[in-house]
């Protein structure tokens, strides 16, 4: 219990409540006043209940908090009787009450804030029968639990957004960088084209530009396709090579080996491969499909909470429970039955674990066996092409002829010696064959005349009694060894035992007295763990007003140093204006010209005469442009005139070049004639 009053309080003194309490405090407070702070610890994570409990009725507020509790799922400890004191301790403020409320309420607030705030739109207003019956209704009852689906599927997207990384605050940022960048490029571009209207021909230079610009594009393509094409040449000259190497070794295989062992690795090889076709890859590509399925229907899964998380782990263990109560109950069942087929069972389990084991081996050293061929290609051909092939030569060469002449008469004595073991092997064989016949036949008489004579089977029985006695007395010689070792040993153990008691005599003694000893500090232990339990408990309770006392204080001396850092600034400020207002007075009253000129006044004064100068000077400009404007604007008139009048007469001059010649114009007195 104390430590639920430990947890209330610590995070009533956290935000967003700050109600700094301690203990003490806290287990001081009315029933109204804890009726108060459970509406505000409400009102936090539903804004709708934060209400001042005085200004409504008691019952009102019950219910209330009652409804509120009720959609955040809060379950109270207890039967049905516990439910109806429950409500009434609500009612009255009973602490019993209210902690338990508050303990949870504060546990998971952030997840009762989310509840609360779905509680809004998706709690269903149930609509009587009678009311459904209208086509009205019933058409606004169903796009209201369509809205409701359409807000749930919204809101999962919504959480599935947030855990998936984005943040809406980076995405603007990304946006309005890209719009400044956009706003940058397009001003680029309009300076840029402010400048090449300005040149002659811009929009055929303009063409060849964006010609030239496809050509680079074409020609980085045609880079690109050069350096795939390249990659294709080197990948498919190292296929090659590996082709010619597997084949060499292939020529090696057939030159040194005999159709026999060609077929045998064949077939291992085709049994290897079909067993990884049928079994190993279809069971792992089943199981990577089976976590695929798990892995999205996790991820199309709403966010979860611990709680969820929880209950989910707790549904686990108890379906395991019963998953193992089943499996033990099958065995206890079937076990006579099965009992003669377990030990094949786990001789074909383990022996299928080891195939899986031996399968994966061989892949990774056919893996290994790879690369280290590539590696040795590549090698290889590194050393052709530094050093060229290697040839041997002189006495190398005679070595490596000498030593191959060698190697073949040796393996010639080996085969003249294979050969005559396979002979005499052949005709052992065929002795043995014999030998079983003539067995056969003479087991065949034997059990003839045993027929005739009325005793057949008595050669049988009398091996089986050899046998059997033979054993017999096998078994008795281990007996009675077995006998004579168990008397020794436990003649050695009772010495033993003996040993050990008269040394372990003077040990028990002292064991006793320290058992006593143990007994009397424990109790005296105890006591003391009381007596410190009761004083830790004051201390505790000390140690907490004065932390308050000295938090109180801390935050009076934090504040009271901000004002007195704030009055020094606001000091130094006004000292700073009092020096400059010295200086400028100063300088305003002394008599030299050159300081006068430096204050401040004077230069105001002065950058006033100026503008006002320059004022002066725009008006009377102002004025002549304007007594000018009529006569320009007049002159600008005739001259547009005289160009119309100009540019008509070019092309009359240019229709009469082009016509045939009709007559002759003749120009005289700045007169033209035309004279037929």
């Amino acid at each position: 219990m104390s430590d639920q009053i430990q947890f209330i309080v610590e995070k009533l003194n956290q935000e967003p409540f700050r109600k700094n309490y301690n203990l003490i405090t806290f287990d001081s407070l009315e029933s109204m006043q804890l009726l108060q702070l459970l509406n505000d610890v409400l009102g936090e994570i539903d804004p709708k209940h934060a209400v001042d409990i005085r200004e409504e009725l008691p019952e009102q507020t019950a219910k209330r908090m009652l409804s509120l509790l009720g959609i955040l799922k809060y379950k109270p400890p207890g039967s049905i009787s516990d439910l109806s004191a429950f409500r009434q301790g609500l009612v009255t403020g009973s602490k019993p009450v209210i902690h338990p409320v508050l303990h949870w309420l504060l546990q998971r607030t952030n997840e009762l804030k989310k509840r609360a705030y779905l509680a809004r739109f998706l709690v269903k207003l149930e609509v009587p029968a009678e009311f459904l019956q209208d086509d009205t209704v019933a058409d606004i009852n169903k796009q209201y639990e369509e809205l409701m689906e359409a807000f749930k599927n919204l809101h999962k997207e919504c959480e599935q957004l947030k855990t998936s990384g984005l943040s809406t605050a980076e995405i603007r940022r990304d946006i309005s960088a890209m719009e400044e960048e956009k706003d940058q490029l397009i001003k680029r571009v309009e300076r840029l084209k402010k400048r090449v209207e300005t040149v002659q021909n811009h929009q055929r230079m303009l063409e060849i530009a964006r010609q030239l610009r496809l050509e680079k594009e074409r020609e980085e393509s045609l880079a690109q396709q050069k350096q795939e094409q390249k990659n294709q040449l080197f990948h498919a000259e190292q296929r090659l090579q590996r082709a010619q190497l597997q084949l060499k070794e292939m020529h090696h295989a057939v030159v040194d080996s005999k159709p026999e062992s060609l077929m045998k690795k064949l077939e291992e090889e085709i049994n290897f491969n079909s067993y990884l076709v049928t079994e190993k890859i279809p069971r792992e590509l089943e199981s990577k499909k089976n976590s695929t399925y798990f892995l999205q229907k996790v991820v199309a899964e709403p966010a979860m909470s611990q709680s969820d998380l929880n209950a989910l782990e707790i549904k686990i263990n108890e379906v395991n429970a019963q998953i193992n109560q089943l499996i033990e109950k099958r065995m206890m069942k079937y076990e006579p039955i099965d009992s003669k087929f377990s030990m094949y069972r786990q001789q074909a389990s383990i022996i299928s674990r080891k195939k899986e084991a031996k399968a994966e081996e061989l892949q990774a050293a056919k893996e290994e066996m790879a690369s280290a061929e590539r590696q040795m290609l590549q090698k290889t051909n590194q050393a052709h092409e530094l050093e060229g092939s290697e040839v041997l030569k002189g006495d190398e060469f005679k070595h490596y002829v000498n030593k191959l002449r060698s190697k073949n008469t040796f393996y010639k004595k080996k085969r003249l010696e294979i050969a005559e073991i396979t002979a005499e092997y052949g005709i052992l064989q065929r002795t043995e064959e014999l030998l079983k016949q003539r067995h056969e036949a003479i087991q065949q008489q034997l059990q003839a005349i045993e027929d005739k004579k009325g005793i057949s089977g008595y050669s049988y029985t009398q091996e089986e009694l050899e046998r059997v006695s033979a054993v017999k007395s096998e078994m008795d010689e281990m007996k009675g060894r077995t006998l004579d070792n168990m008397s020794e040993m436990v003649k050695k153990l009772n010495i033993m035992v003996a040993e050990k008691k008269a040394s372990l005599a003077p040990v028990i003694k002292e064991l006793r007295q320290l058992r006593q000893k143990c007994q009397e500090l424990t109790q005296e232990c105890d006591e003391k763990k009381i007596q410190y339990d009761s004083c830790a408990a004051g201390l505790e309770s000390n140690r907490s007003t004065l932390e308050q006392e000295v938090k109180g204080l801390l935050e009076e001396c934090v504040q009271e140093e901000s004002n007195y850092h704030y009055i020094n600034c606001m000091k130094r400020n006004l000292e700073i204006q009092l020096q400059r207002a010295k200086e400028e007075m100063k300088a305003y009253v002394s008599p030299d010209p050159q300081e006068r000129r430096k204050a401040i006044r004077e230069q105001y004064t002065r950058m006033i005469l100026e503008q006002e100068n320059l004022g002066k000077k725009l008006r009377e400009k102002q004025k002549v442009v304007r007594e000018s404007h009529g006569p320009n604007m007049k002159q600008i008139k005739m001259w547009q005139d005289f160009e119309q009048l100009m540019e008509c007469k070019r092309e009359c001059f240019l229709k009469q070049q082009n016509q045939t010649a009709i007559g002759q114009v003749i120009q005289e007195g700045g007169k033209d004639r035309l004279v037929l």
